[in-house]
């Protein structure tokens, strides 16, 4: 019998990764993940569950860590890491960045979607910024990749010796060390250093009656401040708010699936039928634009990497996951 070493999943472990969750500052619905190894033996967080759980369900996956570091390393397999779960009863696929989590050699591994660090990695002066913040922290900023392989070739290529704090441009933060001490205390140093103030905004409106099948959302103040709405109508700028809510706001609902829609000078329409998920990235766009400072700019992840991302098999799951939640 395969031992999946259960004395790695502590429960410091699954607090840390439960904490993260519940936090919309650090993680949305079932982005970010988690993972602690020791040997050949690593437990991660599988995909399209959310960190939030991590106490009260089973959310995590025991892997062959040196299968998926033959992942990692283009050796074999096809970046998914599907055939590392060490107990073949186990239905859940394991994250779709197991690649980066078994390329690291860190006990414990930890991603987020942190607002501050995606609002500083989507603009140029941001990223400049957070240059100096982190001066003194064992960092290095890597460019936008796409989740999986792509992405892990990046990190591994910018990664130094003493390398604990991965900027990752376009998508968020990642923190890793030899305890969970150890990543708690980078992740809150991080947090310290990047933490922007948040605009205070008016909430949704009370008109007009939005049409049948939608509601005003509390982050309708987007389609009110021009900057906001211009910003939210021209792209999407981290891979989750693509996966979820498609990319960008559209202003009309050409299909009649969208789950949310910008009307300008009113209010953000928000489906009835939309997902925690879908929610989730709508609350983090806000989020993100309440605390872009004056005179920065954006980058979007653009139509090539939105499109990739979309076909995606992987990201389709995480889709199915969640609208099934």
């Amino acid at each position: 019998m395969i031992d999946v070493k259960p004395e790695l999943f502590t429960a410091e472990f699954r607090e840390l990764s439960a904490k993260l969750g519940q936090d919309p500052l650090q993680v949305q619905g079932p982005g970010g993940n988690t993972s602690i190894k020791e040997g050949d033996v690593m437990w991660i967080k599988a995909s399209g569950t959310e960190l939030a759980n991590a106490v009260k369900t089973n959310i995590f996956v025991a892997v062959d860590r040196n299968a998926a570091l033959a992942e990692a390393r283009e050796e074999t397999g096809d970046g998914s890491c599907k055939t590392t779960i060490l107990d073949p009863a186990i239905s859940l696929r394991p994250s779709i960045e197991t690649t980066f989590h078994a390329a690291l050699d860190h006990k414990v591994v930890v991603h987020t979607h942190s607002v501050a660090t995606i609002t500083h990695g989507i603009s140029p002066e941001g990223r400049e910024a957070l240059k100096q913040k982190l001066e003194g922290l064992p960092f290095v900023l890597v460019p936008y990749a796409k989740p999986g392989l792509p992405l892990t070739r990046l990190i591994l290529a910018a990664q130094k010796a003493d390398t604990r704090v991965f900027i990752l441009q376009n998508h968020g933060l990642l923190c890793c060390g030899a305890s969970v001490d150890e990543v708690k205390s980078l992740i809150q140093d991080v947090e310290r250093r990047l933490c922007l103030p948040a605009r205070d905004y008016a909430r949704k409106p009370k008109k007009p009656v939005p049409p049948s099948g939608y509601g005003w959302a509390e982050e309708s103040w987007l389609a009110r401040d021009a900057r906001a709405s211009e910003i939210a109508l021209s792209g999407t700028y981290y891979p989750d708010h693509t996966v979820f809510l498609g990319p960008a706001l559209p202003e009309q609902d050409k299909t009649g699936s969208a789950p949310a829609v910008l009307v300008k000078g009113e209010g953000v329409l928000l489906s009835l039928m939309a997902t925690d998920s879908q929610r989730a990235m709508l609350l983090c766009l806000s989020n993100v634009l309440r605390r872009l400072p004056e005179g920065w700019s954006v980058e979007a992840i653009g139509a090539e990497a939105e499109a990739e991302l979309l076909n995606w098999d992987a990201e389709k799951y995480r889709q199915a996951l969640a609208k099934n939640a």
